[in-house]
């Protein structure tokens, strides 16, 4: 199955985030097939920058996002369920 799914990049203690489409069998940091956009929460106010039209290709096409990349899709206007 393919998710949508979080990426974590960036140094020990200040994280930020990559929203990719990827295999479920793959680990975290593993392989992905597409990257939507990033997210990171370290910086006042967060930012978030997502693909819209990729992300609702990728939505179209049965890929299943995880519960935090749902969040954030919803925040960035791509997900309505």
């Amino acid at each position: 199955m393919v998710k949508i799914r979080l990426t974590r990049m960036g140094a020990k203690k200040s994280p930020f985030y990559r929203i990719v489409v990827a295999d479920s069998r793959t680990p975290r940091g593993g392989m992905s097939i597409a990257e939507l956009g990033y997210y990171n929460p370290c910086t006042e106010p967060i930012e978030l920058k997502v693909d819209v039209e990729e992300a609702k290709k990728w939505l179209g096409n049965g890929a299943q996002p995880t519960d935090t990349a749902k969040a954030l899709l919803k925040k960035a206007g791509v997900y309505e369920n």
